[in-house]
């Protein structure tokens, strides 16, 4: 059984978003917000949200109890100001709770406490739901591992079969006729 420590992050986060879109419902103002105050605008992509959904889902995986906290500090960036040193700024608090709540409406994280540490937790639901997409991803990845072969193996006995011609004019001289249209 594959499981999301076996596929590449950014391709699971990319399989994930559009799931979550079927799951969760992005709200009117995510389309004017920045993620952070070190960032100048709101993200050009219109799915962004259900990408950071996905990203908080893969972070609240790996993690095991995280709050909003860790979570603006992962998602944090450096502002440019100019001749200024930059600065760190952590990400949005408002957009990151939205996420969590709206993945624990859904069932895929739920709150929990472990000893001293609070946070979110993936819950069965959520983490079957992120093998799933492990799982596809390692399938695709294996199909576009065969072909890759394929193609270079083609390519290796088209150049095979190429070469004995090659090496046949080898020192002599190839004249090219041009033909007169008259």
């Amino acid at each position: 059984m594959a499981t999301i420590y076996d596929i590449n992050g950014t391709e699971l986060i990319n399989k994930a978003g559009p799931e979550l879109k079927k799951l969760m419902k992005k709200p009117e103002w995510a389309n004017f917000v920045k993620t952070g105050a070190g960032k100048q605008r709101a993200p050009y992509d219109q799915d962004w949200w259900f990408m950071r959904a996905g990203s908080v889902l893969r972070a609240v995986y790996m993690k095991g109890p995280i709050g909003t906290n860790k979570l603006k500090m992962k998602y944090s960036n450096k502002k440019n100001r100019g001749y200024q040193p930059e600065i760190t700024y952590v990400a949005s608090g408002k957009v990151i709770r939205v996420i969590l709540q709206d993945l624990e409406k859904a069932g895929l994280i739920k709150q929990v406490e472990v000893k001293k540490h609070k946070g979110r937790a993936i819950t069965p639901k959520g983490k079957s739901f992120l093998d799933k997409l492990a799982k596809k991803g390692k399938e695709h990845e294996k199909v576009a591992h065969v072909k890759e072969e394929q193609v270079k193996e083609h390519i290796a006995v088209k150049e095979h079969h190429e070469k004995p011609f090659e090496k046949s004019l080898q020192g002599k001289e190839v004249v090219q006729v041009k033909e007169n249209g008259n």
